[in-house]
Protein backbone atom coordinates (compact mmCIF):
# COMPACT_ATOMS: atom_id res chain seq x y z
CA UNK A 1 0.00 0.00 0.00
CA UNK A 2 1.13 3.52 -0.85
CA UNK A 3 -0.05 6.84 0.53
CA UNK A 4 -1.74 7.82 -2.74
CA UNK A 5 -3.79 4.59 -2.63
CA UNK A 6 -5.91 6.22 0.08
CA UNK A 7 -7.48 8.46 -2.55
CA UNK A 8 -9.41 5.49 -3.92
CA UNK A 9 -11.61 4.99 -0.87
CA UNK A 10 -13.32 6.99 1.87
CA UNK A 11 -11.92 7.36 5.35
CA UNK A 12 -13.59 5.26 8.02
CA UNK A 13 -14.94 8.42 9.68
CA UNK A 14 -16.93 9.33 6.57
CA UNK A 15 -18.36 6.02 5.37
CA UNK A 16 -21.86 6.98 6.53
CA UNK A 17 -22.67 3.54 7.93
CA UNK A 18 -23.20 2.09 11.39
CA UNK A 19 -25.70 2.84 14.20
CA UNK A 20 -27.24 6.35 14.22
CA UNK A 21 -25.05 7.30 11.26
CA UNK A 22 -27.36 10.19 10.33
CA UNK A 23 -26.15 12.02 13.45
CA UNK A 24 -23.08 10.11 14.66
CA UNK A 25 -20.42 10.38 11.98
CA UNK A 26 -17.82 8.22 13.67
CA UNK A 27 -16.59 6.72 16.93
CA UNK A 28 -12.92 6.71 17.90
CA UNK A 29 -10.96 5.14 20.73
CA UNK A 30 -7.36 6.15 21.34
CA UNK A 31 -4.74 4.74 23.70
CA UNK A 32 -1.63 6.61 24.82
CA UNK A 33 1.43 4.48 25.57
CA UNK A 34 5.10 5.17 26.24
CA UNK A 35 8.14 2.91 26.18
CA UNK A 36 9.86 2.16 29.46
CA UNK A 37 13.27 3.75 30.16
CA UNK A 38 13.03 6.29 27.32
CA UNK A 39 12.11 9.93 28.10
CA UNK A 40 8.71 11.16 26.96
CA UNK A 41 8.75 12.80 23.49
CA UNK A 42 9.08 16.38 24.77
CA UNK A 43 12.25 15.39 26.68
CA UNK A 44 13.96 12.92 24.38
CA UNK A 45 16.80 13.67 21.93
CA UNK A 46 16.98 12.70 18.26
CA UNK A 47 18.82 9.45 18.98
CA UNK A 48 16.15 8.38 21.43
CA UNK A 49 13.39 9.39 19.00
CA UNK A 50 15.06 7.23 16.35
CA UNK A 51 15.20 4.35 18.82
CA UNK A 52 11.46 4.63 19.44
CA UNK A 53 10.72 4.63 15.70
CA UNK A 54 12.86 1.58 15.05
CA UNK A 55 11.55 -0.31 18.09
CA UNK A 56 7.92 0.33 17.16
CA UNK A 57 8.51 -0.63 13.53
CA UNK A 58 9.94 -4.03 14.56
CA UNK A 59 7.03 -4.66 16.94
CA UNK A 60 4.44 -3.73 14.32
CA UNK A 61 5.89 -6.27 11.89
CA UNK A 62 5.15 -9.02 14.44
CA UNK A 63 1.48 -8.13 14.99
CA UNK A 64 -1.05 -9.89 12.73
CA UNK A 65 -3.50 -6.97 12.92
CA UNK A 66 -0.88 -4.71 11.38
CA UNK A 67 0.97 -7.00 8.97
CA UNK A 68 -0.37 -5.18 5.89
CA UNK A 69 0.07 -1.72 7.36
CA UNK A 70 2.07 1.18 5.99
CA UNK A 71 4.88 2.63 8.14
CA UNK A 72 5.55 6.28 7.29
CA UNK A 73 8.33 8.49 8.59
CA UNK A 74 6.89 11.98 8.53
CA UNK A 75 10.20 13.76 7.94
CA UNK A 76 10.22 12.05 4.53
CA UNK A 77 6.82 13.52 3.60
CA UNK A 78 6.20 16.99 2.22
CA UNK A 79 3.71 19.43 3.74
CA UNK A 80 1.02 18.45 1.24
CA UNK A 81 1.18 14.78 2.26
CA UNK A 82 1.02 15.75 5.92
CA UNK A 83 -2.03 17.96 5.32
CA UNK A 84 -3.59 15.07 3.41
CA UNK A 85 -3.19 12.85 6.48
CA UNK A 86 -4.65 15.54 8.74
CA UNK A 87 -7.69 15.86 6.49
CA UNK A 88 -8.25 12.13 6.81
CA UNK A 89 -8.02 12.35 10.63
CA UNK A 90 -4.94 10.11 10.70
CA UNK A 91 -2.49 12.55 12.29
CA UNK A 92 -2.85 15.70 14.37
CA UNK A 93 -1.59 19.19 13.57
CA UNK A 94 0.94 18.69 16.36
CA UNK A 95 2.23 15.51 14.74
CA UNK A 96 2.72 17.28 11.40
CA UNK A 97 5.32 19.64 12.87
CA UNK A 98 8.77 19.26 11.29
CA UNK A 99 10.76 18.87 14.53
CA UNK A 100 12.07 15.51 15.74
CA UNK A 101 11.46 12.12 14.15
CA UNK A 102 7.81 11.16 13.92
CA UNK A 103 6.07 8.16 12.39
CA UNK A 104 2.68 6.82 11.41
CA UNK A 105 1.52 3.22 11.27
CA UNK A 106 -1.49 2.97 8.98
CA UNK A 107 -3.61 -0.15 8.46
CA UNK A 108 -4.87 -0.48 4.88
CA UNK A 109 -8.55 0.18 5.69
CA UNK A 110 -7.71 3.22 7.87
CA UNK A 111 -9.56 1.69 10.80
CA UNK A 112 -6.30 1.41 12.76
CA UNK A 113 -3.54 4.01 12.92
CA UNK A 114 -0.71 4.74 15.34
CA UNK A 115 1.08 8.05 15.67
CA UNK A 116 4.67 7.51 16.83
CA UNK A 117 6.44 10.26 18.81
CA UNK A 118 3.55 12.69 19.05
CA UNK A 119 2.75 13.78 22.64
CA UNK A 120 3.42 10.18 23.68
CA UNK A 121 5.60 7.53 22.08
CA UNK A 122 2.50 5.78 20.74
CA UNK A 123 -0.98 7.16 20.14
CA UNK A 124 -2.99 4.16 18.95
CA UNK A 125 -6.30 4.95 17.28
CA UNK A 126 -9.23 2.85 16.10
CA UNK A 127 -12.01 4.50 14.10
CA UNK A 128 -15.46 3.10 13.43
CA UNK A 129 -18.21 4.60 11.29
CA UNK A 130 -21.39 5.50 13.19
CA UNK A 131 -22.05 5.06 16.91
CA UNK A 132 -19.80 2.09 17.66
CA UNK A 133 -17.51 2.87 20.60
CA UNK A 134 -17.61 -0.64 22.04
CA UNK A 135 -16.39 -2.25 18.82
CA UNK A 136 -13.59 0.33 18.58
CA UNK A 137 -12.60 -0.49 22.18
CA UNK A 138 -12.59 -4.22 21.46
CA UNK A 139 -10.27 -3.77 18.47
CA UNK A 140 -7.86 -1.42 20.19
CA UNK A 141 -7.57 -3.70 23.23
CA UNK A 142 -6.50 -6.55 20.95
CA UNK A 143 -3.88 -4.32 19.32
CA UNK A 144 -2.66 -3.11 22.71
CA UNK A 145 -2.39 -6.68 23.99
CA UNK A 146 -0.49 -7.77 20.88
CA UNK A 147 1.96 -4.87 20.94
CA UNK A 148 2.56 -5.26 24.68
CA UNK A 149 4.05 -8.70 23.94
CA UNK A 150 6.83 -6.99 21.98
CA UNK A 151 7.07 -3.57 23.65
CA UNK A 152 7.84 -2.71 27.28
CA UNK A 153 5.29 -0.02 28.15
CA UNK A 154 5.87 2.44 31.00
CA UNK A 155 3.49 1.35 33.76
CA UNK A 156 3.07 2.05 37.47
CA UNK A 157 1.19 -0.31 39.79
CA UNK A 158 -0.20 2.76 41.57
CA UNK A 159 -0.96 5.07 38.62
CA UNK A 160 -1.39 2.79 35.64
CA UNK A 161 0.08 3.63 32.21
CA UNK A 162 2.34 6.68 32.38
CA UNK A 163 1.72 9.46 29.87
CA UNK A 164 3.04 12.92 29.03
CA UNK A 165 -0.21 14.58 30.13
CA UNK A 166 -1.38 13.66 33.66
CA UNK A 167 -5.04 13.57 32.56
CA UNK A 168 -4.27 10.59 30.31
CA UNK A 169 -2.47 8.62 33.03
CA UNK A 170 -4.22 5.42 34.11
CA UNK A 171 -5.81 3.64 31.19
CA UNK A 172 -4.41 6.18 28.71
CA UNK A 173 -7.77 5.92 26.97
CA UNK A 174 -9.73 8.63 25.26
CA UNK A 175 -13.01 7.90 23.52
CA UNK A 176 -14.49 10.45 21.15
CA UNK A 177 -17.52 10.70 18.93
CA UNK A 178 -18.02 12.97 15.90
CA UNK A 179 -21.54 14.38 15.79
CA UNK A 180 -23.48 16.26 13.10
CA UNK A 181 -25.84 18.62 14.98
CA UNK A 182 -27.34 21.09 12.48
CA UNK A 183 -30.79 21.23 14.11
CA UNK A 184 -29.38 22.15 17.52
CA UNK A 185 -27.24 24.83 15.86
CA UNK A 186 -30.13 26.23 13.79
CA UNK A 187 -32.39 26.51 16.84
CA UNK A 188 -29.57 28.04 18.92
CA UNK A 189 -29.72 25.29 21.50
CA UNK A 190 -26.16 24.16 20.87
CA UNK A 191 -24.50 26.38 23.49
CA UNK A 192 -26.77 24.99 26.19
CA UNK A 193 -25.90 21.46 25.11
CA UNK A 194 -22.16 22.16 25.00
CA UNK A 195 -22.31 23.77 28.43
CA UNK A 196 -24.02 20.69 29.87
CA UNK A 197 -21.37 18.46 28.26
CA UNK A 198 -18.58 20.50 29.87
CA UNK A 199 -20.20 20.29 33.32
CA UNK A 200 -20.14 16.50 33.03
CA UNK A 201 -16.33 16.62 32.53
CA UNK A 202 -16.39 15.92 28.82
CA UNK A 203 -14.81 18.19 26.24
CA UNK A 204 -16.00 19.37 22.83
CA UNK A 205 -13.76 20.20 19.88
CA UNK A 206 -14.13 21.02 16.22
CA UNK A 207 -13.85 18.95 13.08
CA UNK A 208 -10.08 18.43 13.36
CA UNK A 209 -9.77 17.94 17.09
CA UNK A 210 -7.85 19.91 19.67
CA UNK A 211 -7.43 23.59 18.92
CA UNK A 212 -10.01 23.67 16.11
CA UNK A 213 -13.42 25.32 16.04
CA UNK A 214 -16.65 23.66 15.03
CA UNK A 215 -17.50 23.99 11.35
CA UNK A 216 -20.21 22.41 9.25
CA UNK A 217 -22.15 21.75 12.47
CA UNK A 218 -19.66 18.99 13.37
CA UNK A 219 -18.60 18.51 16.98
CA UNK A 220 -16.20 16.01 18.59
CA UNK A 221 -17.13 14.99 22.13
CA UNK A 222 -14.61 13.09 24.27
CA UNK A 223 -13.69 12.26 27.86
CA UNK A 224 -11.30 14.69 29.53
CA UNK A 225 -9.72 12.46 32.17
CA UNK A 226 -8.48 8.88 32.14
CA UNK A 227 -6.98 8.65 35.64
CA UNK A 228 -9.23 6.96 38.18
CA UNK A 229 -11.57 5.37 35.62
CA UNK A 230 -11.38 1.98 33.94
CA UNK A 231 -11.90 1.55 30.21
CA UNK A 232 -15.43 0.18 30.38
CA UNK A 233 -16.50 3.01 32.68
CA UNK A 234 -15.11 5.67 30.36
CA UNK A 235 -16.84 4.18 27.31
CA UNK A 236 -20.09 3.56 29.20
CA UNK A 237 -20.25 7.16 30.42
CA UNK A 238 -19.49 8.52 26.96
CA UNK A 239 -22.10 6.22 25.40
CA UNK A 240 -24.76 7.47 27.81
CA UNK A 241 -23.92 11.10 27.09
CA UNK A 242 -23.93 10.66 23.31
CA UNK A 243 -27.30 8.92 23.42
CA UNK A 244 -28.75 11.98 25.16
CA UNK A 245 -27.27 14.38 22.60
CA UNK A 246 -28.50 12.21 19.71
CA UNK A 247 -31.98 12.17 21.20
CA UNK A 248 -32.00 15.97 21.50
CA UNK A 249 -30.87 16.38 17.90
CA UNK A 250 -33.53 13.91 16.71
CA UNK A 251 -36.27 15.72 18.63
CA UNK A 252 -35.12 19.10 17.32
CA UNK A 253 -35.06 17.85 13.74
CA UNK A 254 -38.61 16.58 14.15
CA UNK A 255 -39.69 19.92 15.67
CA UNK A 256 -38.27 21.77 12.66
CA UNK A 257 -40.06 19.42 10.26
CA UNK A 258 -43.35 19.88 12.09
CA UNK A 259 -43.30 23.58 12.97
CA UNK A 260 -40.74 25.28 10.69
CA UNK A 261 -40.72 23.09 7.60
CA UNK A 262 -40.79 25.96 5.08
CA UNK A 263 -37.79 27.65 6.67
CA UNK A 264 -35.95 24.32 6.92
CA UNK A 265 -36.62 23.31 3.32
CA UNK A 266 -35.68 26.79 2.08
CA UNK A 267 -32.30 26.60 3.84
CA UNK A 268 -31.63 23.09 2.53
CA UNK A 269 -32.66 23.78 -1.08
CA UNK A 270 -30.72 27.08 -1.15
CA UNK A 271 -27.61 25.19 -0.05
CA UNK A 272 -28.22 22.54 -2.68
CA UNK A 273 -28.74 25.21 -5.36
CA UNK A 274 -25.45 26.93 -4.61
CA UNK A 275 -23.53 23.66 -4.54
CA UNK A 276 -25.03 22.53 -7.83
CA UNK A 277 -24.43 25.80 -9.69
CA UNK A 278 -21.36 27.51 -8.18
CA UNK A 279 -18.23 27.89 -10.30
CA UNK A 280 -16.05 29.11 -7.42
CA UNK A 281 -16.45 27.96 -3.84
CA UNK A 282 -14.22 28.04 -0.75
CA UNK A 283 -13.47 25.12 1.54
CA UNK A 284 -15.32 26.64 4.48
CA UNK A 285 -18.44 27.46 2.47
CA UNK A 286 -18.42 23.94 1.05
CA UNK A 287 -18.41 22.38 4.51
CA UNK A 288 -21.30 24.57 5.66
CA UNK A 289 -23.41 23.92 2.55
CA UNK A 290 -22.69 20.18 2.47
CA UNK A 291 -23.78 20.04 6.09
CA UNK A 292 -27.21 21.34 5.11
CA UNK A 293 -27.35 19.03 2.08
CA UNK A 294 -26.55 16.07 4.33
CA UNK A 295 -29.38 17.11 6.65
CA UNK A 296 -31.74 17.33 3.66
CA UNK A 297 -30.80 13.81 2.56
CA UNK A 298 -31.11 12.39 6.08
CA UNK A 299 -34.58 13.96 6.43
CA UNK A 300 -35.55 12.69 2.94
CA UNK A 301 -36.21 16.24 1.76
CA UNK A 302 -33.66 15.73 -0.99
CA UNK A 303 -33.74 12.38 -2.77
CA UNK A 304 -31.59 10.73 -5.38
CA UNK A 305 -28.25 11.15 -3.59
CA UNK A 306 -26.70 8.79 -1.07
CA UNK A 307 -25.20 10.00 2.19
CA UNK A 308 -21.92 8.31 1.29
CA UNK A 309 -21.65 10.53 -1.82
CA UNK A 310 -21.97 13.66 0.31
CA UNK A 311 -19.47 12.29 2.80
CA UNK A 312 -16.97 11.70 0.01
CA UNK A 313 -17.45 15.30 -1.14
CA UNK A 314 -16.55 16.45 2.38
CA UNK A 315 -13.27 14.63 1.99
CA UNK A 316 -12.13 15.15 -1.60
CA UNK A 317 -12.95 18.87 -1.69
CA UNK A 318 -10.47 19.66 1.06
CA UNK A 319 -7.29 21.49 -0.06
CA UNK A 320 -4.75 18.67 0.09
CA UNK A 321 -7.13 16.12 -1.42
CA UNK A 322 -7.85 18.38 -4.38
CA UNK A 323 -4.16 18.74 -5.08
CA UNK A 324 -3.50 15.03 -4.68
CA UNK A 325 -6.33 14.28 -7.12
CA UNK A 326 -4.89 16.75 -9.63
CA UNK A 327 -1.37 15.53 -8.90
CA UNK A 328 -0.04 19.08 -8.75
CA UNK A 329 0.05 22.16 -6.54
CA UNK A 330 -2.94 24.45 -6.91
CA UNK A 331 -3.31 28.07 -5.88
CA UNK A 332 -6.18 29.02 -3.60
CA UNK A 333 -8.20 30.31 -6.56
CA UNK A 334 -7.50 27.15 -8.58
CA UNK A 335 -8.64 25.01 -5.65
CA UNK A 336 -11.87 26.99 -5.30
CA UNK A 337 -12.58 26.52 -9.00
CA UNK A 338 -11.70 22.82 -9.05
CA UNK A 339 -13.74 22.22 -5.91
CA UNK A 340 -16.85 23.76 -7.49
CA UNK A 341 -16.33 21.70 -10.65
CA UNK A 342 -16.15 18.42 -8.72
CA UNK A 343 -19.29 19.26 -6.74
CA UNK A 344 -21.27 20.26 -9.84
CA UNK A 345 -20.36 17.05 -11.65
CA UNK A 346 -21.22 14.94 -8.63
CA UNK A 347 -24.63 16.55 -8.11
CA UNK A 348 -25.62 17.17 -11.74
CA UNK A 349 -28.04 14.21 -11.85
CA UNK A 350 -29.71 15.05 -8.53
CA UNK A 351 -32.91 17.09 -8.11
Amino acid sequence: MKLDDLLQHSSEWLKGTGPYSDIVISSRVRLARNLNNIPFPHRMNKKQAREVLDTVRLAVEKVDFLKNSLFLELQQLDNLDKQFLIERHLISYEHARPDNQRGLVLEENEVISIMVNEEDHLRMQVMQSGFNLQEALNIINQIDDSLSQHLDFAFSPDWGYLTSCPTNTGTGLRGSVMLHLPALVMTRQINRVLSAIAKLSFTTRGLYGEGTEASGNFFQVSNQVSLGHNEEEIISNLNALIKQVVEQEEQTRQHLLTHQRVMLEDKIWRSFGILKSAFVISSQETIELLSMLRLGVDLKIIKGVDRSVINRLFLITQPAHLQKLENKRLSSQERDTKRAEIIRKTLESVG
